[in-house]
């Protein structure tokens, strides 16, 4: 059998581990040379693709030089937000799979999430049609944890471990001062509140702060809410309260959108921001007492510094599984999360394959039953879920400067 090439790229937003994923596939890729023959990157996804920018990991990162993927945060090969057409007809059809025959592509990975499992959807569906022998898999990732039909995905871990961090050293911050004061934590999320319920884990005995956290999954009122507070100020002159991006009031009107017009994006999502510098507005006006707002924005996902040793070894795993799965004949699939447990108990996760058909362009939410008090809580079934996910720490290695090596794209 004559030798094929592999092909991988990453879509959609970075995550502390998607290039964990990333060495996954390349160096299990790499140790297939009996029947791979070269180990190809797409740079900015589909976009770079066929505009015809691609890498050779051989030359790009040689050696141990790919491992530092392991610890080196953001897209390596740089992402894209393109949308491949909804018509299978389309003209860009045909050229990405001329151009995938000469390159001799034998196997396609995808990183990333809803969006990019739809493109990983419409390729290996294209493929069948025109009876190609290319193998398509998606690789999971989003710290939104929102992919249907897994566990969990590659990246939320370690957003999570970041996010119940950083929220307790705001609440440390916060209790200096013996002076009514409300923080307002904005989370990223915007139609399932996984990362902002992590928030929960940052608590260290039962009434802790935050003593509010509010996902999109639930109607938000804002007469509720500041009465919540105002009650809360009888045992706690130190309030915080964690959101989602993406909460909305009972007509579907996010609340970012009371003070401002938002945008959209390439794929026709909302751009939310600002839910958080509204609801301080709000208490300060209202309730007369000091406010502030903080976005996590982009450090939630990006982080090294808060690395889940878990959630970093899981993403490798993902990546080694799917390169198996395709030198096998699969196609058409999602790597998966499936959680068992040990004998004794603890947590355990296996990899498995889940049809991508069933999972682009579906969100899976937080389970209702996990959310309490009337919209403003977190279950222990939630903690229970969520902390073996934070589990362990990856030593990042620092340079002569003091700061941490990672790999850049030249």
């Amino acid at each position: 059998m004559s030798k094929k090439n592999l092909l991988v790229g990453q879509s959609g937003g970075p995550t502390a581990v998607i290039n964990s994923s990333l060495y996954g596939v390349v160096s299990e890729g790499l140790s297939h040379p009996e029947t791979i023959g070269h180990v190809y990157g797409m740079v900015n996804g589909i976009e770079g693709f066929l505009n015809g920018t691609t890498l050779d990991f051989e030359k790009a990162l040689p050696g141990e030089k790919l491992s530092y993927l392991k610890h080196t945060p953001g897209a390596y090969l740089g992402s894209c937000r393109y949308k491949l057409p909804e018509s299978l007809e389309d003209p860009v059809y045909p050229l990405l799979f001329r151009k995938f025959e000469e390159m001799n592509i034998g196997w396609f990975f995808y990183i990333g999430g809803n969006d990019s499992m739809d493109t990983v959807s419409k390729l290996s569906r294209y493929a069948a049609s025109i009876g190609s022998d290319i193998r398509v898999i998606g690789e999971p990732k989003t710290i939104d944890n929102d992919l249907v039909h897994t566990d969990h995905t590659p990246g939320f871990g370690s957003a999570a471990k970041y996010v119940a961090s950083t929220v307790r050293e705001i609440i440390l911050d916060a209790n200096v001062y013996e002076k009514k004061s409300v923080t307002i934590v904005e989370i990223m999320g915007r139609h399932a509140g996984w990362l902002t319920a992590a928030s929960a884990l940052a608590r260290k005995y039962p009434g802790d702060n935050p003593l509010f956290i509010y996902l999109p999954e639930v109607a938000f009122d804002t007469k509720e809410f500041l009465s919540n507070v105002e009650k809360a100020f009888r045992k706690n002159c130190n309030v915080i309260v964690c959101v989602s991006e993406g909460i909305h009031d009972a007509k579907g009107t996010f609340i970012c959108e009371y003070d401002n017009s938002v945008g959209t994006d390439s794929f026709g999502h909302k751009m939310l921001a600002g839910c958080g510098k509204y609801l301080e507005n709000l208490v300060r006006t209202r309730l007369g007492v000091k406010a502030r707002s903080i976005e996590l924005n982009v450090s939630q996902r990006c982080s090294s510094s808060m690395l889940s040793a878990t959630d970093q070894q899981e993403a490798v795993a993902a990546g080694v599984f799917g390169v198996k799965a395709a030198l096998d004949g699969v196609t058409g699939m999602m790597v998966s999360f499936i959680r068992e447990q040990n004998p004794d108990g603890s947590y355990k996760m296996t990899c498995g394959l889940e049809d991508v058909n069933a999972i682009c362009n579906a969100e899976k939410p937080v389970p209702l039953e996990w959310i309490t008090d009337n919209g403003s809580n977190i279950s222990d079934d939630f903690l229970a879920y969520a902390a073996p996910l934070i589990q362990g720490r990856v030593d990042v290695p620092l340079g002569e400067d003091g700061l941490p090596v990672f790999v850049y794209r030249k």
